[in-house]
C-alpha cells in the first residue's frame, strides 16, 4: 500500500504542530512531560488526523472510534491533538494545569471534551479499552478502540491480564500501541524493570504484532491500516521512538521525562519545532 506525498507531509506538519503545542502547554518554569509527549506525537497525529472517526462538535458521537491514553501523564499531547482538531481553542493550552481549569495534569473524562476515561494510573488503560472493545462487539458496532501505552508501563501486571483476555475474546477491534522509547522516569527500561523483548511476549499472548519506526509517518499509517485487516486477534503496534523527539537538548535525556524549561530552552524549543 502506498500513500500520497501530500498526505504524509500534512500529517508530519500536524505532528510538528502537536510538539509545538506541547511546549506552549508547559511554558517556562513548570515541570511537564516533554519526553514522552514528543516521542508519541507522530503516532497521535496519525490517529487524530488520519485514522480515527471522531467529531469535535459532538465528542460523544455514538459512531466514533475510541482513543485511550493509558500513559496519561503525557496528557498535554492529547490536549494538543484535541485543540488542533477543534474540540476547544488552541489558546487554552497555555492554561494547562492551572487550578480549576479543565485541562489538568492527567486526562479527566468529567472536565475535558474528547476524553474517554480518566487515565494515568499506569497499566489500567488497556483493560478499560478492552471493556470498550467488548461492548462495541456485543452491540454489533464496527468502531475501533486505540490504546496508547508506554514501554515503562509494560511492567504493570494488569497490562498482561488484559492482553490475555483480549486474545481469548478475539477482540480484533482493539489496537494497542506501545511507545517504545526505552526510557522511563528513573532511567533506562533495561536497567530498571526490563520487559524486553516485547515482540516475542505479545506474540506469545496471541496478538497480531506489528513493529515500526514510530517517527516514520508512512510506516505508522500503514500499520494502522494493516490492523484493520486482522479479523481474529487484537493488534499491537510496537513503535520504536526517541524520547524528546524534535528537541536537540531533550532527545534521549532522562531528565526531560518530566522536565522544566527555562526562558532560553523554551524559545529554543519553539525555534527548533518551527
Amino acid at each position: 500500500m502506498s500513500y500520497s506525498k501530500e498526505l504524509i507531509t500534512e500529517l508530519e506538519k500536524k505532528a510538528a504542530a502537536l510538539r509545538r503545542n506541547v511546549i506552549v502547554s508547559i511554558g517556562v518554569g513548570v515541570a511537564g512531560h516533554i519526553g514522552g509527549s514528543n516521542s508519541a506525537a507522530d503516532i497521535v497525529a496519525a490517529l487524530y488526523f488520519y485514522k480515527m472517526k471522531h467529531d469535535p462538535k459532538n465528542p460523544k458521537w455514538e459512531d466514533r472510534d475510541r482513543f485511550l491514553l493509558s500513559k496519561g501523564h503525557v496528557a498535554i499531547l492529547q490536549y494538543a491533538a484535541l485543540a488542533e482538531s477543534g474540540y476547544f481553542p488552541v489558546e487554552d493550552l497555555q492554561h494547562t494545569k492551572e487550578i480549576g481549569f479543565y485541562l489538568q495534569g492527567h486526562p479527566d473524562v468529567l472536565k475535558t471534551p474528547g476524553i474517554e476515561a480518566g487515565t494515568g494510573s499506569l497499566g489500567q488503560g488497556l483493560s478499560i479499552g478492552l471493556g470498550m472493545a467488548l461492548g462495541l462487539k456485543l452491540d454489533g458496532k464496527p468502531q475501533k478502540v486505540y490504546v496508547l501505552c508506554g514501554d515503562g508501563e509494560m511492567a504493570e501486571g494488569q497490562i498482561w491480564e488484559a492482553a490475555m483476555a483480549a486474545s481469548a475474546f478475539k477482540t480484533n477491534n482493539l489496537i494497542a500501541i506501545v511507545d517504545k522509547n526505552n526510557l522511563q522516569a528513573n532511567g533506562k527500561i533495561m536497567d530498571r524493570f526490563n520487559t524486553n523483548p516485547l515482540k516475542e511476549k505479545w506474540i506469545g499472548f496471541g496478538w497480531n504484532v506489528l513493529e515500526i519506526d514510530g517517527h516514520n509517518m508512512e510506516e505508522i499509517v500503514l500499520a494502522l491500516d494493516q490492523a484493520d485487516e486482522e479479523k481474529e486477534r487484537p493488534t499491537v503496534i510496537i513503535a520504536h521512538t526517541i524520547k524528546g523527539k524534535g528537541l536537540s537538548f531533550a532527545e534521549n535525556v532522562i531528565s526531560y521525562h518530566n522536565g522544566m524549561l527555562t526562558e532560553e530552552t523554551y524559545h529554543q524549543a519553539l525555534s527548533e519545532l518551527s
